[in-house]
């Protein structure tokens, strides 16, 4: 097993990650524990989580991953699993997020607030990586990082990371830790797949020269990269059920992961991959961990049968004549997520 450093920080991972944004959502409480079981059992050390989970986020059930994940985390020696959690975005940001009547900020009262509950439902005293999920647009970023770095002098939390965010954001991030000296974001985790390679420029070079970490999430494109929905529009999954709901903000989102350009790069991929003897799963996962500034690839699971592709990921190494073909579908069919 290759384990690999998030930025410059202790943390010492495993090169794929297990999300859980599923529990309890997609799959219940037996299920998760399965797949948590299954990825910790195959070598995966690194687990990923937020406050604001499952998704799609409701004031109902907001919290229960953690709830779940601190339950599971409790069958193991604490200090063997590298867990990471998130302080839910701004109410200025993306969307109003069901949680602390949709008041969030990134300010010192709501991330104090935030990591207080994780802990509590996370069954744990420290958190290894606390992220902030989305940025705040309002909020100056210096009070951002002196709330952070608060937790981190307090123990509470070892390192801290972004999410959902830009170079700039980042960079700006970074010069308020230097200069105030700060702890500073180790991480930053986007969205990241074949089907979106935005990342592969700026923030590319924001990880090298900075020498942050790149974690991504949605590696499979939001289970697009799977060919499900090639084989069956109706498919079931997140986004079969986004295209028709109410939520203009699942609908958009759903038009976004699940359109012409991508669906007919998936079909390209597909061929590729059956070409060159892999699973498109695995093929689409080996692609997003390769780069040198990631550290680690976030995978999700609604049940522990669906790993087995995923994780057959952590030991494959793309040839640079495949990686040339995935290149090639990308320059006929560019940036398909928009």
């Amino acid at each position: 097993m290759e384990y690999r450093y998030i930025g410059r920080s202790g943390l010492r991972v495993s090169p794929i990650c297990m999300g859980t944004m599923t529990f309890p959502g997609q799959c219940d409480e037996k299920e998760a524990f399965a797949i948590l079981d299954k990825a910790y059992e195959a070598g995966v050390n690194f687990f990923d989580t937020a406050e604001l989970y499952p998704v799609p986020p409701s004031e109902t059930l907001a919290g229960r991953t953690e709830e779940i994940v601190g339950r599971w985390l409790k069958t193991k020696p604490r200090e063997s699993v590298i867990l990471a959690s998130k302080v839910a975005g701004a109410a200025s940001g993306w969307f109003v997020p069901p949680i602390r009547h949709g008041l969030t900020a990134m300010d010192r009262f709501h991330i104090e607030r935030a990591v207080e509950g994780s802990l509590k439902r996370l069954g744990t005293d420290y958190i290894d990586l606390y992220q902030m999920h989305w940025p705040d647009t309002v909020v100056p970023i210096e009070e951002t990082m002196r709330a952070f770095d608060a937790l981190v002098q307090s123990g509470k939390v070892r390192y801290v990371g972004t999410s959902n965010d830009t170079a700039r954001g980042t960079m700006k991030s970074l010069m308020v830790s230097k200069y105030e000296k700060l702890s500073r974001f180790e991480s930053i985790q986007n969205n990241f797949s074949l089907l979106n390679r935005r990342d592969l420029t700026e923030i590319a070079a924001l990880c090298r020269e900075e020498q942050i970490s790149l974690l991504p999430y949605s590696p499979l494109g939001g289970g697009v990269l799977s060919g499900k929905y090639n084989q069956d529009i109706r498919a079931q999954g997140r986004f079969s059920d986004y295209v028709k709901s109410p939520n203009k903000r699942q609908r958009l989102m759903a038009a976004r992961f699940l359109n012409d350009k991508t669906l007919a790069s998936t079909q390209e991929y597909l061929r590729i991959a059956a070409e060159a003897g892999l699973h498109p799963v695995t093929m689409a996962i080996a692609w997003s961990k390769q780069f040198d500034f990631v550290a680690s690839t976030i995978i999700g699971a609604t049940s522990a049968a669906q790993l087995d592709d995923s994780l057959a990921a952590m030991e494959v190494t793309l040839p640079a004549e495949l990686l040339q073909k995935l290149d090639e579908v990308h320059a006929k069919i560019l940036y398909p997520m928009g």
